[in-house]
């Protein structure tokens, strides 16, 4: 922790202050405060100081600097202290606490939630849903409670008006699977009053300032809170951070929490029907009460689901049942119907409230847990309770307030003591005793059964006859006058700063505190008339009727006395320290450092007044009374034993105490130390500063040392790994090499036995580096495999492979299907089956061309459709020789129309689809569009195999032929330049030529 935080920082922890004065004390407070650090240890207590500003100390990054850390190990902060409450609840399967207590405006409730948001972010590293919930719900319950719980005081802009304090239960690995809450004394007189400067509970706020217009308007309400009687002595700057944002936050996290849309439209009914209510006024008609505004009545009745009637008898007319089973009814004065008014409202928004905190815990409730299943279930408890309060006017809710101050300040003292006491005994260490402070006194003075406050009110509030504040009071003076703690005007005449029959001031250990009588019989009694629960019991709301189940009793029932509101709150309180006795304490004390709200100003005699009612100074002087500092041998040696050559890197010795006792008798400290069985306690801070000087000294050494010995062993360690990996990666390839030659063989090796040479066996993959020689190989292996296949190919199939090769090379890609599966006669015109009756006559006309230019061969024959120049289509033959092109006429004995010399063909033009298009190019520009056809068998596709022979024959005679693919064919008509296309008709038997815009069309048969 020193090496974290200069001189300049101040003292991290009190203990360690040269002189325990509470000068030095709150100078180092100022000196923290005034640097930034709120937060400052007294040994494993917090002291937070009220920032007033908002500082990055929250973020993620901060929890993970304090995850599973000791609180030593990082500046003081309030996740330090969730951390080691955490620790020790997992590790020890031990409940522990968190007590925060400061005055109002201390920082009490945002320490709270500081502390809750730590421990949601820490826990459940394995999303499991269900703990996700629960944190979920944990942590917008803050924001529901605030709402409903807080308002703006003079002291506080968000003050808790009543006492929280939250279970959460883990399982045994640490994760939250549920929780509770307890409240604890709603002020609900700020229902009807407040004093200046002060507002009303923020709920009536948010639901003013931020519902949507139409809601309002459904609730009979205006955005103006100063038109309702509870809420118009706040309206004035009513404004406290975002009301509306507010009110949007609340209903999210009442979703969250699971609340239905029924129940949440219920409690804004409620909310509404309580302004309302505060606006009915009474008049007297004759001896009894009525009601001014009747309109009231029935926007009431609507909002409770009540009669309209029964509402207003409720309003006006209380039934008493008489002796033998008779009910009277007896009507209202306008004062006590005004006073059961606002008995009312008050006892309504309690229960809502109550309601609410049910609601969460329903929805937080562990579900399905089995401690036989799931192991131990283990505690953390959070205590946000009200600080203690003085005001101008203190009534019996600050009585109340400072009681129970007084009672966690008595638990507060009683277990540092006991619990120095218990280690002191513990470690075997003589035991210094210390004078502190007791409270005890102040608390009896207030709860002793007989003479006590709290029994006295009760006696005043069960006495027959009529019985007033200042009988009480009186009653007071008599029993209480010579008790040391308390007094009067009437025990102090002289003292003009209280009134006769109404003041009594009660020496509190936090100062000393004047209280008002007034009110504090009708606040104790609580009285509610019977009539208004039966009144709400009856309510068609099913969330109003469920607030009131006392409301089912008939009127002539005969009930228990219920208990009184004092008893109740000193029942709960009682309980709350039990609670709090049975668990391990983890204190956060919170410090209000001015009136002002002012993030610079230190007030010093502000905060000289809480330190010492808060007994830090005791607290300072407890923990330093035997020893400033004390810690576990190993933890001790492990921070300390590089400032020992006995102790450095590692000790021999029996045992870590002896290690320890060597180091500090080799710093000559053995006069400022005590041997525990397993802690070492050091008496003095000086002792413990010259450790960590010399620590922070041999700390860069050592670190250097380190970096240099944990360089070289990762360098050394990267250099066995690349070692190791070039020699695994060598072997590894020559294994790849030989696996894929050994496959290779494998699948190769019977291949001149296969009926296809190996064409359908699958070539293994290769490693990368042998990529290249599986392409050599299987270039090689093709053209094996096609010797192979040639060896068999006869002689005279050796033209038309050739032809089909060339034709493949030129349409292979292009032409869908080109005829390479046929045989290819070439010579069709002179087959009977193909020119069945004019096969003779093209017999003798092809011998008659052979005698005249004497070509040595056929190339290609067969019938043709031909267009010429003037779109006029004709059937024709073709004759290609290895001289000449011929365009004959079948139907004149195959009379030769016209002769172009082969050498003069420059190239052909197909189509990619299946039409027998072909168009020869010439020299001459005169070229010759013709299609196939009367093919046997129809449907025959000679393209392929007329441009295959004509390029075979081209290249024998080392001529260069173009072929072109193009489904709009260019040609040339005696030098004028047309486009051929292809169009596919259903309606077209055969196929033929027509004229088209650009030129010609080729309709070819088909679908």
């Amino acid at each position: 922790m020193a090496e974290l935080e200069g001189p300049e920082f101040g003292k991290a922890d009190f203990v360690l202050l040269d002189e325990v004065t509470m000068e030095q004390f709150l100078e180092n407070l100022r000196l923290r405060f005034s640097q930034g650090c709120i937060y400052t240890y007294i040994g494993e207590v917090v002291v937070a100081v009220n920032p007033y500003r908002t500082l990055a100390l929250y973020g993620p990054p901060v929890v993970e600097r304090y995850r599973g850390r000791e609180l030593y190990e990082r500046p003081p902060h309030l996740f330090a202290l969730a951390d080691a409450a955490y620790k020790a609840m997992k590790r020890r399967a031990k409940d522990t606490c968190i007590v925060i207590s400061g005055e109002s405006g201390a920082g009490k409730t945002e320490a709270s939630k500081y502390i809750m948001q730590y421990i949601a972010a820490i826990t459940n590293p394995t999303q499991r849903a269900e703990v996700e919930r629960v944190k979920n719900v944990l942590l917008k319950s803050n924001c529901v409670l605030e709402a409903f719980g807080n308002a703006k005081t003079n002291r506080n802009d968000n003050s808790s008006r009543f006492g929280k304090y939250m279970d959460i239960n883990f399982d045994f690995k640490g994760d939250p699977t549920g929780g509770h809450i307890h409240n604890y004394l709603l002020e609900k007189s700020r229902i009807l009053q407040q004093q200046p400067g002060e507002r009303n509970f923020h709920a009536f706020y948010q639901l003013l300032l931020g519902a949507p217009p139409a809601l309002l308007a459904a609730l009979h309400l205006c955005r103006d809170p100063g038109t309702y009687r509870y809420t118009q002595e706040g309206a004035q700057g009513s404004a406290c951070g975002d009301d509306a944002g507010g009110y949007r936050a609340v209903e999210e996290a009442m979703t969250v929490i699971g609340f239905s849309p029924e129940e949440m439209g219920s409690v804004r009914r409620i909310l509404a029907a309580i302004l309302h209510l505060g606006n009915v006024r009474f008049s007297a008609e004759g001896e009894t009460a009525a009601v001014e505004d009747a309109a009231q009545l029935s926007v009431l009745a609507e909002l409770t689901a009540t009669a309209p009637d029964n509402l207003r008898q409720a309003l006006l007319t209380r039934t008493v049942a008489a002796g033998g089973g008779e009910v009277i009814e007896k009507g209202h004065s306008p004062k006590e119907a005004a006073y059961a008014r606002d008995a009312c409202a008050k006892a309504i928004y309690e229960r809502l409230f109550c309601w609410i905190v049910g609601r969460i815990n329903a929805g937080i409730a562990a579900r399905g847990y089995d401690a036989r299943l799931h192991g131990k279930s283990t505690v953390i408890g959070v205590l946000d309770i009200y600080g203690f309060e003085i005001f101008d006017t203190n009534s019996f809710e600050q009585f109340c307030i400072n009681y129970c101050n007084e009672k966690l300040q008595q638990l507060f003292i009683e277990l540092i003591l006991r619990q120095e006491q218990a280690e002191y005994q513990r470690e075997g260490i003589a035991w210094q005793s210390i004078e502190y402070f007791s409270n005890e006194p102040i608390v009896e003075l207030v709860e002793q059964p007989h003479r006590g406050i709290l029994a006295l009110l009760d006696e005043a509030c069960l006495a027959a006859g009529t019985v007033t504040d200042p009988l009480f009071l009186a009653s007071m003076d008599a029993r209480l006058g010579r008790h040391p703690h308390y007094t009067s005007r009437k025990l102090c005449p002289t003292d003009k700063t209280m009134e006769f029959d109404r003041d009594f001031r009660i020496k509190h250990y936090a100062g000393d505190v004047t209280y008002s009588v007034e009110g504090f019989l009708d606040k104790n009694k609580d009285t509610l008339f019977q009539d208004f629960k039966r009144l709400l019991y009856n309510s068609a709301d099913p969330v109003l009727r469920a607030m009131w189940p006392d409301g089912e009793q008939s009127i002539t029932e005969v009930t228990k006395r219920p208990l009184t509101t004092g008893t109740l709150f000193k029942n709960s309180i009682v309980a709350l320290v039990e609670n709090l006795a049975s668990k391990e304490p983890y204190y956060v004390r919170c410090i209000k450092p001015n009136d002002q709200k002012s993030p610079t100003l230190f007030d010093e005699e502000r905060c000289r007044h809480q330190v010492s009612y808060l007994g830090l100074l005791e607290n300072v002087r407890v923990r330093r009374a035997g020893f400033a500092y004390r810690q576990p041998y190993h933890r001790f040696l492990l921070r300390y034993k590089m400032t020992c050559e006995y102790t450095w890197p590692n000790h021999l010795m029996a045992s870590d105490r002896e290690a320890t006792q060597a180091l500090l008798e080799q710093h000559g400290f053995q006069d400022d130390v005590a041997y525990g069985h397993t802690k070492v306690f050091i008496r003095t801070p000086r002792t413990l500063f010259c450790l960590e000087q010399e620590r922070a000294q041999l700390i860069p050494i050592i670190v250097l040392l380190l970096q240099k010995a944990w360089r070289g062993a990762l360098a050394r360690r990267r250099c066995r790994y690349l070692r190791a990996a070039y020699t695994i990666m060598a072997y590894y390839k020559r294994h790849k090499v030989k696996a894929y030659l050994r496959e290779l063989l494998r699948r190769f090796q019977a291949v001149r036995t296969l009926p296809d040479y190996g064409k359908s066996v699958a070539w293994p993959e290769p490693p990368a580096v042998l990529a290249r020689f599986q392409e050599a190989s299987q270039r090689l292996f093709r053209r094996w495999r096609a010797r192979q296949i040639v060896k068999k190919i006869p002689p005279s199939e050796m033209g038309q492979i050739r032809a089909k090769v060339a034709a493949m090379e030129a349409l292979e890609g292009l032409r869908k299907d080109w005829g390479c599966q046929r045989s290819w006669a070439r010579d069709y015109l002179s087959s009977p089956s193909e020119n069945p009756g004019l096969a003779l006559p093209f017999a003798r006309r092809l011998q008659t061309l052979k005698d005249k230019v004497h070509f040595g061969s056929v190339l290609f024959s067969c019938h043709v459709r031909k267009i010429n120049r003037f779109g006029k289509s004709r059937d024709r033959a073709i004759l290609v020789t290895d001289q000449h092109l011929y365009k004959l006429d079948p139907r004149q004995q195959y009379r030769v129309m016209r002769a172009l010399p082969l050498s003069t063909v420059t190239g052909l033009s197909v189509t990619s689809c299946r039409a027998q298009l072909v168009v020869f190019h010439t020299q001459s520009q005169e070229d010759l569009a013709v299609c196939l056809h009367k093919m046997q068998p129809a449907g025959d596709n000679r393209v392929g195999e007329l441009v295959g022979v004509l390029l075979e024959h081209c290249r024998a005679t080392k001529r260069e032929l173009q072929i072109r693919v193009s489904d709009c064919i260019q040609l040339s008509l005696r030098g004028r330049r047309r486009l051929l296309t292809v169009e596919t008709r259903t309606d077209a038997a055969t196929p033929d030529f027509g004229k088209s815009r650009d030129g010609f069309v080729l309709y070819w048969p088909g679908r």
